[in-house]
């Protein structure tokens, strides 16, 4: 059994986490900038053995798209084609929120809360977390 790899993909960044092998544990991995995301999960891809994607959906409060829905709707299916592996959709709404609010449940001093990158690497990880949990 290979890791399943989450992304929540912003325009400049993304935030990207991982299970263990097991498929049981998601944690954090990285942030990468976005325009570099491809070579990276090239790479990664190389090294380890992963079994899915696992793609953040933008959505509204109310359900319908957002102004980035359609950018990861055409990731969604690059990634699929690009490295031939099977990528599911999880709603993350309120994952930024929840983020923020582990940093501070965590201790993390001001300084580090503002870190936009630590945030969408914990965001990815709640994501990933949530994917796991319906499975």
């Amino acid at each position: 059994m290979g890791k399943l790899i989450a992304l929540d993909y912003g325009k400049k960044r993304t935030g990207i986490a991982v299970t263990d092998d097991l498929q049981i544990i998601a944690s954090g991995l990285t942030t990468v900038e976005t325009p570099s995301l491809f070579s990276f999960l090239e790479k990664y891809f190389n090294e380890n053995q992963v079994d899915a994607i696992i793609l953040g959906e933008p959505k509204r409060l109310d359900g319908t798209d957002t102004h980035s829905s359609e950018d990861v709707r055409k990731l969604k299916e690059k990634l699929g084609t690009t490295f031939a592996r099977p990528v599911f959709m999880v709603d993350e709404r309120f994952t930024s929120k929840m983020a923020f609010q582990t940093m501070i449940d965590s201790g993390l001093k001001k300084k580090r809360r503002q870190n936009k990158a630590l945030v969408d690497e914990i965001s990815a990880t709640i994501i990933l977390q949530s994917f796991l949990e319906t499975k």
